[in-house]
């Protein structure tokens, strides 16, 4: 039994070195490319992909949501791309990320045309891999949260895209602790999804970014 118990041990211990130094050098892989907003608006991508997260039950984008949509929102107007790809999660009625999204930035003057929606990004790997093979992106700026931010570049390299990043609003938001936690193992998974590219449960016709983003619409 303490033969048993020392090699759990030592396994878990392994494992844990294995997560900080896989989530470690994708930090340090992908540094290069998480840019200010000044320097992303001479990129001329081929739209700034917003990444989705929580929606409020009254249908308004959480904080961090909102911080989302405000940064790509400003790289939009300042012509860093002239379309913006929403890409969130819409597997239930009642939950709907990216028309709450593009309802936002509609609000803001942004033409329906210019917004492109991505139901079915249900992870950071699939938005990636959607943003590629759905709307044939090839050059994206992402916008999401900093410590995100590492683990969507990651992902989107492995892919084929030229991808650069900007954060989102520096705001120490509830619960932050356990999301840097969390998102230390979804780095170590992605990592491995990175290279085995399976393919995402959904994709579908093409639909172009550089066209007219109302094919989106449901």
């Amino acid at each position: 039994m303490k033969r048993v118990i020392l090699c759990l041990f030592f396994l878990g211990v392994a494992g844990m070195l294995a997560v900080f130094g896989l989530s470690s050098y994708m930090k340090s892989h992908t540094a290069d490319h998480i840019l200010s907003a000044e320097e992303a608006e001479e990129l001329e991508a081929d739209c700034i992909l917003i990444l989705g997260c929580g929606v409020r039950e009254d249908g308004t984008p959480s904080l961090m949501l909102r911080d989302r949509l405000e940064t790509g929102i400003a790289l939009y107007e300042a012509e860093a791309a002239e379309k913006l790809l929403m890409s969130g999660d819409h597997s239930r009625k009642e939950y709907d990320e990216v028309n709450t999204m593009k309802k936002f930035a509609m609000e803001r003057g942004i033409p329906s045309e210019d917004i492109f929606m991505d139901h079915a990004g249900f992870s950071t790997y699939d938005s990636m891999y959607r943003a590629r093979d759905i709307f044939c992106a090839e050059k994206v700026i992402i916008v999401t949260q900093e410590y995100h931010l590492p683990r969507a570049l990651y992902v989107a390299e492995k892919l084929g895209l030229e991808a650069y990043g900007v954060a989102a609003l520096d705001v120490n938001y509830r619960g932050q602790a356990y999301r840097e936690f969390r998102e230390m193992l979804a780095r170590a998974k992605d990592f491995c999804t990175a290279w085995i590219q399976p393919e995402p449960k959904y994709l579908g016709e093409e639909i172009p970014v550089s066209g007219n983003g109302n094919l989106t619409n449901d």
